[in-house]
């Protein structure tokens, strides 16, 4: 359980745990081709690591994972329709723009709590560009799977360089694939989740 309560404890001390309540349905926005096959390879890797289920498409919006990339952060403000899905985007968009950020997630939730949707907002700066696109992609890809805590990756990122291919980190991994257990719920504040999540955690050798 110590290991796994921090990943799901955020900075202000509260617990929140929330998968996708539904199938997932990706689009991705301002890439080439042989990226986009890299992002979508990336996410169903995650979904069957989960055994959870990917869709052709979304009854309420259509897509529910909308990833978007951008040199610029007001770049976003151009973006069709964009401020229907994302309210108060001129104000974000301010916000990302003062704290020279390279990258932000915003996940909206039903009524149990459980994941509906997630728009994630790449800005690619130097440091993201440097990033191989099949690294970049997988991390999204498990940054997304669950509503993980907003310091979880701070001190050791979820993936994990072997010969120079980065792979989910076998901890990180296990936690994903313990989360989706149907037994346990889609959404959680209660920090005796995190004891019930890590009884179903592989252990480490």
């Amino acid at each position: 359980m110590s290991e796994v309560e921090p990943l799901f404890t955020r900075a202000d001390g509260r617990y929140v745990f929330a998968r996708w309540g539904r199938p997932i349905v990706p689009v991705v926005f301002g890439v080439d081709d042989a990226s986009l096959a890299l992002f979508k390879g990336a996410i169903e890797a995650v979904v069957t690591l989960a055994h959870h289920r990917m869709a052709e498409t979304d009854p309420e919006l259509g897509a529910n994972l909308m990833i978007f990339f951008c040199s610029e952060w007001v770049e976003l403000t151009e973006v069709p329709h964009l401020d229907q899905l994302v309210p108060d985007l001129a104000t974000l968009v301010t916000k990302l723009q003062k704290a020279d950020a390279n990258q932000y997630r915003i996940f909206r939730f039903d009524d149990l709590g459980a994941i509906r949707a997630a728009f994630v907002f790449l800005r690619m700066d130097d440091h993201l560009s440097s990033v191989p696109a099949d690294t970049l992609a997988l991390s999204q890809a498990v940054q997304t799977i669950l509503l993980w805590s907003d310091t979880a990756f701070d001190a050791v990122p979820p993936l994990a360089m072997i010969e120079d291919k980065a792979v989910l980190r076998p901890q990180i991994a296990d936690v994903v694939r313990a989360a989706y257990d149907p037994v346990l719920p889609a959404a959680s504040q209660d920090p005796s989740h995190a004891l019930r999540l890590s009884a179903r955690v592989t252990p480490v050798s």
